[in-house]
């Protein structure tokens, strides 16, 4: 079986998030893509199958559990189809339902995900003193706690108390502040500790949360978002209304770091 690294959310090595891209032959156990995943030490590996004609089946693992959505093992799993001769739209049948991706003249994938809107709430007890930040808003979301701070230098400095913020019940938590003095509309930073992910460096998912808070906040559906993550990553958003509930398009850059096979 084929196996990849796939930069996600750039277009340069060594920067945005990496994963690992599993082309499966046949169905394997669970307890199987769980050792891949944590042999690879990404912070997701994909697995895709081929199963007839209908959509590929796509699976996502951290190195420590099964997660139901992640954006940037999709696009990484999408770059390593389409760079194998796929075209055109590309559909994955996945724990949070079917999933389409398409190549764009720019070299860019669009993700079609659903949106994660977070409503308000108080926070829960131990995540300010994780975090040790002020927050402006706080919500939480299908997954994730979502944290409004001040200004793009609060959510850089933010440097979370893991053992404390792992007591915090949620998949995530989302930094966010507004983009201003950037070339973003809005910055984030995500942590996840508890799916054995401390920090994640370009999170796909968390913009499902994001895309619907900025664009409330700012008046456009179409966003450009940075991570400010060490390595850093840039992840555009369209939200689009439709009568089954809100989507959202996240598009971006990848790049194909090495590939080979699984002896195992």
């Amino acid at each position: 079986m084929r196996i990849f690294t796939v930069d996600s959310f750039t277009d340069r090595p060594f920067r945005g998030n990496p994963a690992a891209v599993c082309l499966l032959d046949d169905t394997v156990p669970d307890e199987w893509m769980q050792a891949v995943a944590a042999e690879m030490r990404h912070s997701e590996t994909a697995f895709v199958l081929r199963e007839g004609d209908g959509p590929l089946s796509l699976r996502w693992f951290t190195p420590a559990v099964e997660v139901a959505l992640c954006g940037h093992a999709t696009l990484a799993a999408a770059h390593v189809l389409y760079s194998l001769g796929e075209s055109g739209r590309l559909e994955f049948a996945t724990k949070s339902g079917v999933l389409a991706t398409e190549q764009t003249g720019d070299g860019l994938i669009a993700m079609d995900f659903p949106a994660k809107p977070a409503t308000p709430g108080t926070p829960p007890d131990g995540l300010v003193e994780a975090l040790g930040v002020t927050p402006v808003w706080t919500g939480r979301s299908e997954f994730d706690l979502l944290v409004e701070v001040g200004s793009v230098a609060e959510v850089r400095a933010v440097d979370p108390d893991m053992e404390r913020l792992t007591g915090v019940e949620a998949r995530g938590v989302i930094v966010t502040a507004s983009g201003e003095g950037t070339s973003a509309d809005y910055v984030s930073r995500f942590f996840a500790p508890r799916a054995g992910v401390p920090e994640d460096p370009v999170t796909g998912s968390a913009h499902c949360v994001l895309a619907p808070y900025w664009s409330a906040r700012l008046g456009r559906d179409a966003l450009v978002g940075e991570q400010v993550s060490e390595r850093g990553g840039t992840v555009r958003t369209t939200l689009r209304p439709t009568p089954q509930g809100d989507r959202v398009e996240l598009a971006g850059h990848a790049v194909t770091i090495w590939s080979g096979e699984l002896e195992v």
